[in-house]
């Protein structure tokens, strides 16, 4: 089973959609809601996963390498289903 995580903020829709899209297909997994500290933990993953630019939500993590955020999980989602 892989390891997925993933980063959102309450009042984002594609944070919503990359959750639905775990729970429909019936993935394990661990949202990590950076609301409340969302400037510092933007920093903290771009730094951490060497993102140049703009650290947008949501961020996917899949067995400790980033995936990337929502359109990278619908073009490329056997990464977390198989």
């Amino acid at each position: 089973m892989k390891n997925v995580e993933i980063y959102t903020v309450n009042y984002c829709p594609y944070c919503h959609k990359a959750l639905s899209f775990f729970e429909e297909h019936n993935v394990q997994f661990k949202n990590i809601d950076i609301t409340h500290n969302e400037s510092e933990m933007r920093e903290k993953l771009g730094k951490q996963y060497n993102i140049q630019g703009r650290v947008t939500v949501p961020q996917i993590i899949v067995d400790g390498k980033r995936l990337g955020g929502y359109d990278d999980l619908i073009a490329n989602p056997d990464v977390v289903l198989k």
